[in-house]
């Protein structure tokens, strides 16, 4: 991996509620003797550079250990581009150098390990394209690179529009697609519910 691909920082995703899962903090789920949680790290260390974890609910610290939390930057469980203005502000702030940021949830348990590599391909040296992630005929917008530029757009768009579609926001920017196969199961298969858990499971063997 090149050193430009390695310093792209990382948001990952929990700011949801786990309603469908009947509460609690899903990423906390065991599957194959690791949360949800630590397989997603795991492979995305190697890929990425700076990670924090976006989450409003309280947990204790120690089940997320060396990562800092951030909670929703704006009020009201605004969805996930409340998580992703949450990144881009604090990666904003630290005074990042990186282009770009990417988004992953933490209930896609079958993230790739070239998923860093695939979207960055997708750049093409273009600081202000969002590129998502697509598969099985479905685009993914909660995995994707986003450009760190776009800070403020993203505020006005929440705060003042009460935006909350993510694709209705970056279809007003350069957005391209990368897509993946189905080869050995969708990459992107996330876990709303109990069944999916088993089903992921299952995957596993």
């Amino acid at each position: 991996m090149s050193e430009v691909m390695a310093k792209f920082p990382c948001l990952l995703l929990a700011g949801g509620q786990s309603r469908r899962m009947g509460g609690g903090t899903k990423f906390l789920r065991e599957l194959g003797g690791q949360t949800l949680l630590a397989r997603i790290v795991e492979t995305l260390r190697p890929q990425v550079g700076k990670m924090v974890l976006n989450m409003n609910a309280d947990i204790p610290k120690d089940a997320v250990p060396d990562l800092p939390i951030l909670q929703d930057s704006v009020s009201g469980f605004a969805g996930p581009l409340a998580g992703i203005l949450t990144g881009l502000e604090y990666f904003s702030a630290k005074g990042e150098t990186a282009s770009h940021m990417l988004s992953v949830p933490t209930d896609a348990p079958f993230i790739p390990d070239d998923l860093v590599l695939r979207l960055s391909e997708g750049l093409q040296d273009d600081k202000t394209t969002i590129v998502m992630a697509r598969s099985v005929g479905r685009v993914h917008p909660v995995v994707a690179l986003w450009p760190i530029s776009l800070t403020s757009d993203l505020r006005k768009a929440l705060t003042d529009e009460n935006l909350r579609k993510i694709l209705v926001f970056a279809d007003r920017y350069n957005r391209i697609e990368v897509d993946w196969t189905e080869d050995e199961g969708d990459p992107f298969f996330n876990i709303n519910r109990p069944e999916d858990l088993e089903k992921a499971r299952q995957r596993l063997f």
